[in-house]
């Protein structure tokens, strides 16, 4: 999966609660994180399983729709949602910091690029970049 410094990250102009609210909602993740693909979170808890159904789309070889399951291991309001993909044993960890009037995204991994200037634009207003 890459060195450990391999991070994605992203300045947004917006506020934490509206940047937390993106990253922990099924409605708001399925509009930036691979946007069309539903993620059903029953509940905001540590062990809760979530899962995320990833649609055939042109940016993939799926022939049908790919469920993954993933554990919620880590909530810290304002600060950290992480979750535990258990078909590739990897943690991903979404942290949020405040800088100045603008809210910096970090996940612990490379390859997620895109996703966040989704994110960003979503917050911002802006077209969705990477549908």
């Amino acid at each position: 999966m890459g060195e450990a410094m391999d991070i994605s990250y992203v300045k947004i102009n917006g506020g934490i609660e509206t940047v937390w609210n993106a990253i922990t909602d099924e409605e708001m993740l399925s509009k930036w994180y691979v946007p069309g693909s539903p993620w059903e979170i029953p509940s905001l808890n540590v062990g809760e399983k979530v899962t995320f159904t990833l649609m055939p789309s042109v940016h993939n070889n799926l022939i049908e729709k790919l469920p993954m399951s993933l554990t919620i291991k880590n909530i810290s309001p304002y600060k950290e949602f992480s979750l535990y993909l258990d078909s590739h044993q990897t943690l991903i960890s979404i942290r949020l910091e405040e800088e100045s009037n603008r809210t910096r995204v970090t996940i612990n991994s490379g390859g997620f690029e895109q996703s966040l200037a989704n994110l960003k634009a979503l917050i911002e207003g802006d077209v969705i970049p990477y549908i």
